[in-house]
């Protein structure tokens, strides 16, 4: 049997949508994040696997759960995120809620509802968020909004990849009411052009996001780590920026994703923005605490 490595699409940290561990973070916490990501990474591109079956998929997602809770060690990605892991005293359960998503992708292709999609980003997005905050010592407090964000990240890039998910994979994370809200058929996504149709229910969907993202406006004030705060802000500032874009554009045919100026330019708008919130003592939003 190949290790779950072999079946790594390629894709890294420095291919996705927002920084992970990136410069901003401070440097005693980058092993640790990047160990964090590569096993949800391997994770991930398992279950988007092109050839792979479905049971092969989870006989491999099991693997790595099983080896990151110590059972073996054929596994790269997961033996270096238990390491990781023991040595600041961690426990697994955020990559463990993260392998359920996984699960879910290999085995649910479609959603009925917006409920169900959040329920969805609950294991595939939210952990990570739960993660972060715990490599800095942050409090519990800070869930609610860090999960508000990491779900409005995860439905960006639903958004994005509409077509893409459903060409390759047969997996439509557009909720199946609000397909039929609009008039349009899952069918529809393997157009080049997006129907009237379904425009309106893609645009909808980026609305209902779009107050999703603002729930999570808080998270930079609410954290007390300066560095972390930085990286929120400029994570939020992407968010924000790619929302927008979803909610006048085709994902079809049109882009609508950052390029390389833009990136860079909100990364410096979202940093200058924290660092003056900082300086004037401007105080966070509260929000509740988020459930376990």
């Amino acid at each position: 049997m190949t290790t779950a490595s072999d079946l790594r699409s390629g894709k890294t940290h420095r291919d996705e949508n927002f920084p992970v561990a990136s410069w901003i973070i401070h440097p005693r916490h980058r092993a640790l994040i990047l160990a964090f990501y590569n096993f949800v990474r391997t994770a991930d591109d398992v279950a988007d696997h092109a050839t792979l079956g479905e049971q092969d998929k989870l006989t491999y997602l099991d693997l790595l759960e099983a080896e990151l809770l110590g059972q073996g060690d054929s596994q790269p990605e997961a033996v270096n995120l238990r390491r990781a892991l023991a040595e600041r005293s961690m426990p697994p359960r955020h990559a463990l809620d993260v392998l359920i998503a996984f699960r879910m992708d290999v085995t649910k292709l479609r959603y009925e509802n917006w409920d169900e999609v959040v329920h969805y980003c609950r294991y595939s997005a939210m952990p990570v968020g739960r993660f972060m905050l715990d490599v800095h010592g942050e409090s519990t407090s800070t869930w609610a909004a860090s999960d508000a964000l990491c779900a409005g990240l995860q439905i960006n890039n639903h958004l994005q990849d509409c077509a893409k998910d459903y060409k390759n994979l047969n997996r439509v994370y557009l909720p199946r009411d609000a397909l039929a809200a609009a008039g349009a058929s899952v069918e529809e996504l393997g157009r080049e052009r997006a129907s009237a149709p379904l425009l309106q229910c893609l645009h909808s969907l980026a609305v209902r996001t779009e107050a999703l993202l603002d729930e999570s406006k808080s998270l930079s004030a609410e954290v007390k780590d300066f560095r972390l705060g930085l990286e929120i802000s400029v994570i939020q500032s992407f968010a924000d920026r790619i929302v927008r874009l979803l909610k006048v554009r085709d994902p079809l045919s049109q882009t609508v994703h950052l390029g390389p100026l833009e990136l860079l330019a909100y990364s410096v708008g979202g940093m200058a923005g924290e660092m003056a919130r900082r300086a004037v003592g401007r105080r966070a939003v509260s929000n509740p605490a988020a459930g376990a």
